[in-house]
């Protein structure tokens, strides 16, 4: 027994399909396992441990967790040192899991997808992303760090789609998280590691299976850019995501995976295909109950797609900034209307901000003097 087991005394049991639910019921957004420590859950952006759970053994912890995979996935477990999935338990709440090694004991980290899709209103996306639903063609990005809530934009988007047109709509998602049923559009949805073995293979035989719109749910490589981008040029609207923060550092994600001798041609394809870049990042609530969205939002208006095509995106902040008629706008915008509305505290704001000057001008305040207290001198970042 090593010293974490001598200080949480003898190896406890953990009752895996309990704790799930009980993270969902009392509204966490993660699930943290690993051996000889409790359970620990996301609440409202902040780490707290599982009330009610003792922190479980390594071989305990190794038998709930395994049994719960398939015989395959217990194999790619096995050939690979971790493993993506998702899971339901019995009240039909659904998870996605990250299986993994920690100095040598097995560990998990489980994400609560919402039982129902929100619509965009209540998610409060900016208005417009609505009309995205409705392309006839092209690229759309959804923007942001981890858990930020892009496959839940993503999801009200594809929803809305299908309930509003007619069509063939293809997921390929790693793993699928929200189960989208054929409404007035037939929905087909497929996993990596099990309907399909990466995401570059499932887009690019994708053109082939007759598809309207198709769901990426990441732009990982160079093939799978290069695959969705030819596949907006060819008539279809692609909705993909990218681990990226703002508008101008998503496009320059994308054309910076590619040679430098191919990179003008991308930028070319891009100013084309290119619809719309929706970048958002989750901030606490005022009142601690949660967290609400805030957005930087770029259309590809005929000026944007020229920066774009001409390698001039160092201007696409100032055309945010003043694009509200067209539903643009920067994140350090949505922000401020965030504290305006009592959402978030200025604090909160500043912390997020991209230029927190700017930021601290727009509401007739001083981000210096609150520098210390919203933790930009920190030099290990949020916690």
């Amino acid at each position: 027994m090593n010293a974490a087991a001598e200080v949480y005394g003898d190896e406890q049991t953990l009752d895996l399909v309990q704790a799930l639910e009980e993270s969902a019921a009392m509204g966490a957004s993660d699930l943290h396992l690993t051996a000889l420590l409790p359970p620990i859950v996301r609440m409202s952006g902040e780490l707290t441990p599982l009330p009610g759970f003792d922190a479980p053994g390594e071989d305990a912890l190794y038998e709930q967790l395994l049994g719960m995979l398939t015989r395959t996935q217990r194999q790619k477990f096995d050939d690979n040192l971790e493993l993506d999935y998702s899971c339901q338990v019995p009240s039909g709440r659904m998870f996605r899991a990250n299986l993994f090694w920690d100095r040598g004991s097995i560990a998990a980290a489980f994400r609560v997808i919402p039982d129902v899709i929100r619509p965009l209103e209540e998610l409060r996306i900016p208005a417009v992303v609505k009309t995205f639903a409705g392309l006839p063609r092209g690229l759309v990005l959804v923007c942001g760090p981890t858990g930020s809530g892009k496959s839940t934009t993503l999801a009200a988007v594809i929803d809305l789609a299908n309930r509003t047109r007619s069509g063939h709509i293809l997921t390929i998602e790693d793993p699928i998280e929200y189960q989208h049923n054929s409404n007035r559009c037939l929905v087909a949805q497929r996993e990596i590691g099990v309907d399909t073995l990466s995401f570059a293979e499932a887009l690019k035989h994708a053109l082939r299976q007759d598809p309207d719109i198709i769901l990426v749910g990441e732009l990982r490589d160079k093939e799978t850019m290069e695959t969705a981008l030819r596949a907006a040029e060819t008539g279809h609207l692609v909705f993909a995501t990218l681990h990226t923060q703002g508008v101008a550092q998503s496009i320059n994600r994308l054309v910076d995976q590619f040679e430098s001798t191919h990179q003008d041609q991308i930028r070319s394809q891009l100013a084309i295909t290119l619809q719309a870049v929706l970048s958002q990042t989750l901030c606490r609530r005022a009142d601690g109950r949660g967290r609400v969205v805030a957005t930087e939002l770029m259309r590809a208006t005929p000026a944007i797609r020229a920066m774009i095509r001409e390698n001039k995106l160092h201007q696409i902040y100032s055309v945010l900034h003043s694009g509200g008629e067209e539903g643009m706008h920067t994140l350090d915008q949505s922000l401020a209307d965030l504290v305006r509305q009592g959402d978030i505290t200025f604090e909160e704001g500043l912390e997020n901000a991209r230029m927190p000057d700017e930021f601290a001008r727009m509401l007739g305040r001083s981000a210096r003097v609150q520098q210390g207290a919203s933790g930009l001198n920190n030099p290990f970042g949020r916690m």
